[in-house]
């Protein structure tokens, strides 16, 4: 083993921008993600341990019934250090546990999109929370004005549709926003936002009412969706979840049974369906460094297999004295054509893996190669090692 410092002009730090694509797809109460169904494992009906249409923050706790064996858990005891999770707040840890108390969370953590359906004139606390930012954007397109005259977002019929920003990273990516809206399997409405200015454009289908009009805003940062389009797309159903209370459908019912403010029974809209696209624009830090093996250097080994089993290893020892056997030799692994004699020996040794160290020699990462390297004495060898930050 040899410890090398890495070259300060040859270590670089960048960033890996990627565009994950997502799709949610609600039918019958019910959400899709990535068209992904609800698996079966083992010990459980539910292997993730996460409800339909959700991603595991952690991916803890995979198939792991709560029986006997229990699931993982987060756990911090009360002590001189006042530790706690930030979830609770210094006020309840002062006076709601005792040192020695043990403060536990839970596991899976998980996170899917949500809607909430504002009716004209209904109290609205998280649309009102996004009024400077509505309004702040209102250089891309005058339809995030907050109230103007194309609509009053504190009192119109409103759709929010909100989007956590583990499925997007950074935000989400200008041009990639897709809403369709099916009844029957028929395509009767589609939104894009072609301009990349936030619009929700209609686009299609061919000649349908609302066909070209802005139904709607995009929040790429932010991760909100509000759509404002209330021109009838398809016959009435219960798309409020009262069926005494039949109504079109329209942009503002769009994701009618999605997780939110309303509860929607399985049967309750068997004929419609909702379509949600979009990629996230998720960046990644990379370290980038090169580590070098030199010729005439890393042609010794630890492992003992690299002496030849023939000579005799062991070392003279004594209370003042440790010395090696001067005859050792290396095991000779090069290749010959005959079996006797045998080729020339050369030192060779064989790169399998490569140890990181911060300037304190504590070891932080180890680069393993899918293969082993052959090192011989006139090999001059260069490995490209990245390391995501």
């Amino acid at each position: 083993m040899s410890i090398k410092k890495i070259n300060q002009n040859e270590l670089f730090v960048n960033q890996i921008e990627f565009n994950p694509k997502t799709n949610f797809f609600i039918y019958d109460g019910k959400t899709h993600l990535d068209k992904k169904v609800q698996v079966s494992g083992a010990f459980t009906d539910n292997v993730g341990n996460i409800p339909l249409g959700h991603i595991s923050l952690y991916e803890l706790n995979v198939d792991r019934s709560s029986g006997s064996t229990g699931l993982i858990y987060p756990f911090v005891t009360k002590e001189g250090s006042l530790t706690t999770f930030k979830t609770i707040s210094t006020t309840a840890f002062n006076s709601d546990f005792s040192y020695g108390d043990v403060v536990t969370g839970s596991y899976p953590l998980s996170a899917s999109i949500s809607r909430d359906f504002y009716t004209i004139n209904s109290p609205r606390t998280r649309i009102n929370a996004l009024t400077n930012t509505l309004n702040y954007y209102l250089y891309l397109s005058n339809h995030f004005s907050y109230s103007s005259s194309l609509g009053d977002k504190s009192t119109q019929e409103l759709n929010l549709i909100s989007i956590p920003s583990i499925f997007y990273g950074s935000k989400i990516n200008k041009g990639t926003v897709d809403l369709s809206f099916y009844v029957s399997g028929t395509l009767v409405g589609q939104l894009q936002d072609k301009n990349k200015n936030g619009e929700l454009i209609q686009i299609g289908p061919s000649g349908s009412n609302g066909s070209g009009s802005v139904a709607g805003v995009v929040l790429y940062t932010e991760g909100f969706i509000l759509l404002t389009g209330s021109w009838g797309l398809s016959p009435k159903a219960d798309y409020l979840s009262d069926p005494s209370n039949l109504v079109s459908g329209s942009w503002t019912v769009f994701g009618a049974g999605m997780q939110g403010s309303e509860v929607y029974n399985s049967g309750s809209l068997p004929s419609s369906s909702f379509d949600i696209t979009f990629s996230g624009v998720h960046k990644v830090p990379v370290m980038t460094f090169f580590a070098h093996a030199k010729r005439g250097e890393l042609n010794n080994s630890n492992n003992p297999t690299f002496i030849d089993y023939q000579y005799n290893t062991n070392a003279q020892t004594g209370s003042n004295v440790f010395i090696e056997n001067k005859f050792r030799l290396p095991a000779n692994v090069v290749s010959s054509s005959y079996n006797d004699p045998e080729s020339y020996l050369e030192k060779t040794t064989f790169i399998t893996k490569i140890n990181i160290y911060d300037d304190s020699k504590n070891l932080i990462g180890v680069a393993k190669l899918a293969k082993p390297v052959k090192k011989t004495q006139d090999r001059d060898l260069t490995f490209k090692i990245k390391i995501d930050l």
